[in-house]
């Protein structure tokens, strides 16, 4: 199920690794009432305002996402949808593609170099190389002029993949 406010996969993702709630998440239940999600909890979310409790907000955000029927307990499957989430947002937009990069890199280190995830790692080494330097020893036969389309051409790739997946 795709939701109607993409930015759920962000905070889906958030949420199963307990990181703090910050305005990301205030922003976020807006644009869900907006969209036509209606929770008590919601409303209450989206009326908070600085300085943030994170015991109280980190329960009441459990509250907000059971009562949307939100699910963050497969950490897998919600990493796997946030990844597909922000490659969908920066694929045609190579000024983010080291931005994204950088967080897909992230999300293979902490699964401790998760195959899935293993291209991103390598590709974010070489374009940051690329925009210091000549050389890059990370991906075979990527140099300045083609890093771009090798990274949109992997992203695609994935959407590709998942796309796929979904459908079986």
């Amino acid at each position: 199920m795709t939701p109607k406010v993409l930015s759920t996969y962000r905070i889906l993702y958030k949420k199963a690794f307990n990181e703090d709630i910050d305005e990301s998440w205030i922003d976020w239940a807006v644009e869900m009432m907006l969209a036509g999600y209606e929770s008590d909890s919601l409303y209450i979310l989206a009326g908070i305002s600085k300085p943030y409790n994170q015991f109280e907000l980190q329960e009441l955000t459990h509250k907000v996402l059971s009562e949307l029927n939100l699910e963050y307990k497969d950490k897998h499957l919600t990493i796997r949808n946030y990844a597909y989430y922000i490659i969908s947002n920066t694929v045609a937009k190579p000024e983010n593609y080291l931005a994204t990069l950088k967080e897909l890199k992230d999300i293979c280190l902490g699964l401790d170099y998760d195959q899935e995830y293993m291209n991103f790692y390598l590709l974010y080494f070489a374009k940051e190389d690329l925009n210091e330097s000549e050389n890059q020893w990370y991906w075979d036969d990527a140099n300045r002029s083609n890093i771009d389309t090798i990274i949109k051409e992997q992203f695609l790739n994935y959407i590709k993949k998942i796309d796929n997946s979904t459908k079986s």
